[in-house]
């Protein structure tokens, strides 16, 4: 593969997002932060500032989220349903370089988007003076952003082989199932069926373990695993990133254009 291919299909991808008025997201966040700690204060007594904080992190995930599923899912399907990949795979570029472009492309934008909210919740938390422990919410942030480039690489993986409204649905599906993987573990085990059991245990090994990254509850109390487990997570999302990428690029390299 050629760094300099990729970087272009990157940038062309970070731009494409850019002018799609993505980062209007970021004031609709701002408006909710300020409408939150408005409200929330009159809604609950002596743990407003714990709702505030979990509140802020999880419209940051969601919005994420947002972005994630409805334009990863779109990155190569509508170069497919355009016909534009006719053009794309004509030039001196790989498939491979297309699919890994696209994915450091989208992942780029959402670095920047979570950079921004994260930056827009600090100060709101400031100004009103609400006390937040910043290096878990740091550190939570920089896993949801790894959380949803795994995602990110699940979008495109669908994109490539189903259509735009299947491929969404089956990334929301992913990420649901992905965050309760280990329960659908410990209901295999309640119903003391060796067929359902097996099964569960097939889909917590095959689906990914989102809620490895998801660090949301502990951090409001400024709480976070040890740096083993932290490093240990980080490796596995990684290698899943990786993994689905290898199958998204087989998967469109069989494909005729």
């Amino acid at each position: 593969m050629n760094p300099g291919r990729i970087i272009t299909i990157s940038q062309n991808v970070f731009w494409e997002v850019i002018r799609d008025r993505i980062f209007y997201l970021i004031g609709f966040f701002a408006l909710l932060m300020v409408v939150a700690v408005r409200l929330i204060p009159e809604l609950s007594v002596g743990t407003q500032d714990k709702i505030i904080l979990d509140f802020g992190l999880a419209a940051i995930s969601i919005l994420g989220l947002i972005v994630t599923v409805f334009i990863g899912t779109g990155l190569v399907n509508k170069e497919i349903e355009k016909r534009t990949v006719y053009l794309l795979v004509a030039k001196p570029l790989s498939r491979s370089e297309l699919i890994v472009g696209k994915h450091i492309g989208l992942s780029a934008v959402l670095g920047v988007l979570l950079a921004a909210m994260t930056i827009i919740y600090g100060l709101i938390l400031s100004l009103n003076g609400i006390y937040y422990p910043i290096g878990s919410i740091l550190v939570t942030v920089i896993f949801i952003f790894i959380q949803l480039s795994l995602l990110t690489a699940v979008a495109i993986l669908f994109g490539v082989f189903t259509s735009s409204l299947l491929a969404t649905l089956l990334t929301f599906s992913i990420y649901l199932m992905g965050n309760l993987s280990r329960d659908l573990v410990k209901l295999g085990d309640l119903t003391d069926n060796p067929g359902i059991e097996k099964l569960m245990m097939g889909l917590y090994v095959v689906l990914p373990d989102l809620s490895r990254l998801d660090l949301k509850n502990d951090a409001v109390y400024g709480l976070l695993p040890d740096i083993v487990t932290l490093f240990t997570n980080f490796g596995y999302a990684l290698v899943y990133i990786i993994l689905v990428l290898s199958i998204t690029i087989t998967v469109f390299s069989r494909r005729e254009f």
